[in-house]
């Protein structure tokens, strides 16, 4: 399912650093390192256009992907005995209903106050995508995600052997500020991503949503002062967790597509009996 994508300020400032990022490593990094038409240049170049290409596809993926919608019609059934987990709200005890969009969210849905409307499996709102992250395009925001970092990583390496050579010889004023602003963008951006990257790593790992990893610290506080262990309920496993999001198919893991298997509103557990979570209004 596909969305229209209204124009957004950090979607234009994403856009550009590819640009920026593709355009000096390869005119001025790869080509004053080893020549743009030399064998390992035209290599080079090869490589990192297509890491700047899966960049492009999975960002534009993710912006003009709809998250996952709940259906009008849904009503949860507390006696399905194929939908194990029902959510229900910490004041009053009833199951999770929205008032704004009048009507109930199945579990791991939260309403986004910026798209106003529930989404489901709702990781965060992400303003550099001006959409939200959630059920259907959270492995394609990942997969953008990490050829993002290994494109950053791979033009620093890149600045890093230039400086090297031109170190050596006569560098142009244009390519000496060339450098210095592209090390000011790589580097903490190299970073930050890299943080990003170890971060959703753990919460598919995990089986967690960014929301649900919050929400687990004050749970995990609440049983443990009840005298209680917190297991989350999603954790299926290790390997049941990544194909859950990536897909069966490990050779596509890195593929912009999304990776659930069924229908949005089909959530897999470890428990096999009916199990009532504290979820937030």
């Amino acid at each position: 399912m596909t969305r229209g994508c209204k124009f957004s300020f950090h979607v234009a400032i994403v856009i550009a650093a590819i640009t920026y990022i593709y355009l000096s490593t390869v005119f001025v990094f790869i080509d004053r390192w080893f020549g743009l038409w030399s064998s390992p240049g035209m290599l080079h170049t090869v490589v990192f256009t297509f890491l700047a290409l899966m960049c492009i596809s999975s960002y534009r993926l993710a912006i003009y992907t709809d998250p996952g919608r709940v259906p009008a019609s849904f009503v949860p059934d507390i006696e399905d005995a194929t939908n194990p987990i029902h959510e229900i709200k910490r004041k009053g005890g009833d199951l999770r209903y929205c008032q704004k969009c009048s009507h109930y969210k199945p579990p791991r849905a939260h309403h986004c106050r910026i798209c106003n409307r529930c989404v489901l499996r709702m990781d965060h709102h992400c303003v550099w995508m001006n959409n939200c992250v959630g059920h259907a395009n959270y492995k394609i925001f990942f997969v953008f995600v990490v050829y993002a970092v290994t494109a950053c990583v791979y033009s620093l390496v890149l600045l890093l052997g230039s400086i090297t050579v031109d170190s050596q010889n006569d560098i142009d004023d244009s390519d000496r500020i060339i450098h210095v602003i592209s090390g000011l963008l790589l580097v903490p951006l190299s970073l930050a991503l890299g943080f990003f990257l170890g971060w959703h790593i753990y919460l598919i790992v995990q089986n967690k949503t960014t929301i649900e990893y919050h929400e687990g610290v004050r749970a995990m506080w609440l049983a443990e002062k009840g005298g209680q262990l917190y297991s989350h309920p999603y954790d299926i496993g290790v390997y049941e967790n990544l194909t859950a999001i990536l897909g069966p198919t490990i050779l596509f893991w890195l593929c912009p597509t999304t990776g659930h298997v069924g229908s949005g509103l089909r959530f897999q557990t470890k428990y096999d009996r009916l199990i009532v979570t504290s979820a937030p209004d």
